[in-house]
């Protein structure tokens, strides 16, 4: 039985005649008579008394009668229900999430979107692990997903960072550990850990980081798996216990001080929520530009899906700066397919990293501590079952390093301005250039970085009184070059002795003999604490050479030839670090923790970004400058031993295509 024979019926029924009822519904009478012939034969008997040219009902014709109006109203409602679904004006937006998400991040969206559309109803579906979530989208079960793991290689689901999460560790206000800021996972082996189950997605998201800086379960002797996060509160409140968490999970522990989270070095960096949805859902992808799927359909109605994604395209747009992109951690891949056809290989980077020298903390210190490299190395494709075997080699001075990149024994290198030039000269036999300039680091505009200073009782003033004197400094460094540059321009170059300072093994603080020599030159922050410690003071004088000064990292050819993704892969683990120094703000005191320096000689010598009033000698940057680096060229090739350095070919050596892949 049809809707349509149900009208046609009552037609015939209302004016007891076929042809009046043919006019109104715009029919022939045969088809009208047609109709009420197949109903009957449905229904298995007659609807109408045929008396001639008259009719009348039958006693189920006049029930028909009384009730079939019930389901011409019950189609009506049901179409317009469905139009107005169709057109986004109701409906329900099933979603589903995991827990913590459900729990911390969801609520406040989901409000929101139904204050703003009240007519619209929402389901929330938790889901214990993300294989039940992914079940329940490939089963069609609900409308949108949302997940702290991508799901960017399941072929059936779009998945789309949409929201930050952050990673803490977790302790009692009690735990020996609650006064630390910053902790690393290697010292805490032998700590008691209760952790959440395997499915559980904080869970998967530190194994996945464990495997990347090579720990595993095997290496925490004291380890107690909990199923719920009611559990895990109960082992650290009463049995101080550490756990992982994310920052959803244990929010309203931290405000009422029944817990306390502590920054992880390995998880320095936000991770993500996903936004899940089928495939075919092109509108989501919309959320990276900020585009408005309703702009996309013209004047088409959105759907409630559709209308839960603008609501999150819009609190990007209010969220997020637009000239300072969030530096997020890799989430860890649902179903991340791991079969390779690729022999295993071994790749061994040996870099080249100044810990001590405070502008360039952010290419070898914080990438080493906060262990950013093993985060960002490739791990698909051609490097699918690569291992990596990172060796940092931390040096005084550039030197040596110039001389482990020159020699093979280092791929990757952090310089000053003038030994990076010396890195930069080609092999004589080969005409090759061993190294490619792939990024700056630092930038010092005044040249304030590298600097003069003498003995408070000495009587030199000016670099004038420097003549037929001594002058101890790092040779080959940044300091040396802004020496030579200085004593070439007051034409003294011929009249001071210049020794070394590394043959003395000058030391952080200068605790050496004050006779050694007559006047010291270093790099900050050497020179800054020589000051801060009473025995010597700086050279102030107009006439001293200042070119910019700059660090900047270089890597060795075959490194750049071979494994190019590596290369971006550094880079990538560069700029996180710089955003985590200048984002974070404890991470100052923490550089200055580990360098074993003062806070506010720290914040002196780097800031992290730009400022046009500088607060700063140095400021982070990767744009490489090479009208600065001419600069260096010009000036120095004027000087004995240094007219080699016309050979640089700048065009050939400085290779900026790496940093745009990052």
């Amino acid at each position: 039985m049809e809707v349509y024979q149900i009208r046609v019926f009552l037609e015939v029924a209302r004016h007891l005649s076929f042809t009046e009822a043919a006019d109104v519904l715009n029919l022939t009478q045969p088809a009208v008579s047609a109709k009420i012939k197949s109903l009957e034969t449905e229904l298995g008997t007659p609807l109408f008394h045929r008396l001639g040219r008259k009719i009348q009902l039958t006693s189920v014709g006049e029930f028909l009668l009384k009730h079939g109006p019930k389901l011409i109203e019950v189609e009506n409602d049901l179409l317009q229900e469905i139009e107005r679904i169709g057109k986004g004006k109701s409906g329900t937006l099933k979603i589903g999430c995991t827990a913590d998400i459900g729990n911390g991040w969801l609520p406040a969206k989901l409000f929101a979107y139904r204050q703003k559309y009240p007519n619209l109803q929402t389901q929330c579906h938790i889901f214990d692990s993300p294989e039940l979530l992914y079940r329940s989208m490939t089963n069609n079960e609900i409308d949108l997903g949302c997940s702290d793991l991508s799901f960017a290689d399941v072929a059936e689901i779009s998945s789309i960072a949409i929201a930050p999460i952050h990673y803490a560790l977790f302790v009692s206000p009690s735990h020996p550990l609650v006064t630390k800021k910053w902790v690393s996972l290697n010292d805490l082996k032998q700590h008691r850990w209760a952790i959440s189950s395997p499915e559980s997605p904080s869970r998967q998201v530190l194994e996945a980081r464990l495997a990347e800086i090579g720990l595993s379960w095997a290496d925490f002797p004291h380890v107690e798996t909990v199923d719920t996060t009611s559990l895990m509160r109960v082992y650290l409140t009463q049995g101080a216990y550490l756990g992982f968490a994310s920052n959803f999970e244990f929010q309203l522990d931290c405000q009422t001080g029944n817990l306390v989270a502590i920054s992880l070095q390995e998880f320095a960096l936000s991770g993500n929520i996903f936004l899940l949805t089928p495939k075919g859902i092109g509108d989501v992808h919309n959320l990276h530009h900020h585009k408005s799927p309703k702009s996309l359909r013209g004047a088409a109605d959105l759907t409630p899906a559709q209308k839960f994604i603008e609501l999150l395209q819009s609190d990007r747009k209010s969220s997020a700066p637009s000239k300072d992109r969030p530096i997020q951690m890799r989430s860890p891949s649902f179903a991340l397919r791991s079969s390779s056809h690729h022999r295993p290989e071994t790749i061994t980077l040996s870099i080249g990293i100044q810990n001590g020298t405070i502008p360039a903390v952010t290419a070898g210190l914080i990438v080493q501590r906060l262990q950013l490299l093993s985060h960002f190395l490739p791990q698909d494709g051609r490097y699918s079952g690569t291992k990596f075997q990172i060796e940092w080699q931390d040096f005084a001075t550039g030197a040596p390093i110039v001389t482990g990149l020159d020699s093979g024994k280092l791929n990757i290198g952090i310089l000053g301005d003038y030994p990076l030039l010396l890195s930069a000269l080609p092999d004589p036999d080969s005409d090759r250039y061993n190294t490619r300039l792939v990024s700056f680091v630092s930038s010092n505009p005044d040249g304030s970085g590298n600097a003069f200073i003498v003995p408070h009782q000495s009587k030199v003033e000016t670099i004038a009184d420097l003549r037929g004197q001594t002058i101890a400094v790092p040779l080959r460094s940044s300091a040396h070059g802004m020496v030579m540059r200085s004593l070439q321009a007051a034409h003294l170059l011929d009249e001071v002795d210049l020794i070394s300072l590394d043959s003395i093994q000058a030391v952080k603080g200068f605790n050496f003999p004050l006779h050694l020599a007559d006047s010291y030159a270093h790099f900050a922050p050497f020179h800054d604490v020589a000051c801060r410690q009473g025995k010597f003071r700086h050279l102030i004088d107009d006439n001293l050479d200042r070119l910019p000064s700059f660090y900047g990292v270089v890597v060795n050819h075959d490194l750049a030839d071979r494994y190019p993704e590596v290369v971006v892969a550094y880079l990538q683990a560069l700029k996180a670090a710089q955003y985590w120094y200048h984002h974070t703000p404890s991470a100052p005191a923490q550089v200055a923790q580990w360098t074993r320096l003062e806070l506010d000689l720290v914040t002196e010598i780097l800031t992290g970004a730009y400022q046009s009033t500088p607060t700063a000698r140095f400021f982070s940057e990767t744009v490489i400058r090479p009208d600065w680096i001419a600069l260096h060229i010009d000036r120095l090739s004027k000087i004995p031993n240094n007219q080699n350095l016309t050979q640089i070919d700048l065009e050939r050596w400085i290779q900026p295509e790496f940093l745009h892949q990052t």
